[in-house]
């Protein structure tokens, strides 16, 4: 049972501060990595810390487990929280998001999907993100995205 599972044994439904990472994983051609989850929207591969985990092995335990890919040098883009990600989940399950984003340019393996989480995974142009891209998501890339397309034209 994971940390998260047993936390919701004892306090049930109410709002929980749960701490995870994400990655925003450039490939040769400069191609973010996205994510069709499960619930259907496109998202940023990532979730949530487990005890003894850094934002770092979260990340990159993460991408291994949803996409088969490992990934090289991260660099650490942000951390988003406070009400802007309070999510209340399907089930009932109350949370705080406190998400770290992180960005590497070191992608290595070939994508395998873990079918319990994704439906697709996908590389997508910085100018041509996927349909279905959620809001959470797309908040963790905005503030970077000119960033990454400005440093996309300067080495073309």
């Amino acid at each position: 049972m994971d940390y998260v599972s047993e936390l919701r044994q004892l306090v049930g439904h109410r709002p929980l501060i749960l701490t995870g990472s994400v990655v925003l994983a450039l490939n040769e051609n400069r191609e973010l990595l996205f994510q069709q989850r499960t619930d259907g929207g496109w998202g940023l591969p990532g979730g949530l810390m487990e005890l003894g985990e850094s934002l770092e092995e979260t990340a990159r335990r993460e991408v291994k487990e949803e996409t088969g890919l490992e990934v090289g040098a991260l660099k650490l883009l942000g951390v988003f929280s406070g009400e802007a990600y309070y999510f209340k989940v399907a089930n009932g399950d109350e949370l705080y998001s406190v998400t770290a984003v992180y960005l590497t340019e070191e992608v290595i393996g070939r994508v395998v999907i873990d079918r319990t989480e994704s439906h697709d995974i996908q590389f997508f142009q910085l100018d041509d993100l996927p349909h279905g891209l959620t809001d959470e998501y797309r908040s963790y890339i905005t503030p970077y995205l000119n960033d990454l397309q400005t440093k996309d034209c300067r080495s073309s």
